[in-house]
């Protein structure tokens, strides 16, 4: 089974384009992820409805940020982008005749329930913000790390 990739792709591509200057054409954004521009425009537009990005057709146009990358959480964006259940892990017969099937789906199904509540609680506490420090930490400390090297 394929692992639903919409939630990091989308983050990679809201950190660059609050680091770039200008809009970004769907195509530059397709060739970043290696993808098609209609799926761009696609994904693109849950954002756009949910007020994050903000599109300009014609020359010069693209996707532009349009929201406070502090006020925006993981967990935002991921219902923005239409983004799966956590977790797709289910019983087979959700309401089985069997006396022990009944007991491992409640066993499951509880286990699930947790799992996912933990999980989405920790994508609604990191912000954008957060990770487009980390990204800045991470660039300034390459640069640092290499900048003996040069003299």
């Amino acid at each position: 089974m394929r692992n639903d990739s919409r939630l990091s792709r989308m983050l990679h591509v809201l950190l660059h384009m609050a680091r770039h200057d200008g809009p970004m054409t769907s195509e530059v954004v397709a060739r970043m992820l290696g993808t098609n521009p209609v799926v761009v425009r696609r994904t693109m537009a849950g954002l756009r409805k949910a007020g994050y990005v903000r599109s300009e057709k014609g020359h010069g146009g693209g996707w532009t940020i349009a929201m406070d990358l502090a006020k925006v959480s993981l967990l935002d964006v991921h219902r923005a982008v239409g983004g799966p259940r956590i977790f797709a892990i289910g019983s087979e017969h959700p309401n089985p005749d069997c006396a022990v099937e009944k007991v491992v789906n409640e066993a499951v199904e509880g286990a699930m329930r947790e799992a996912e509540a933990l999980l989405i609680g920790r994508l609604g506490e990191v912000s954008l913000a957060e990770l487009a420090k980390r990204f800045d930490m991470r660039c300034t400390g390459a640069i640092e790390a290499r900048a003996p090297e040069q003299t």
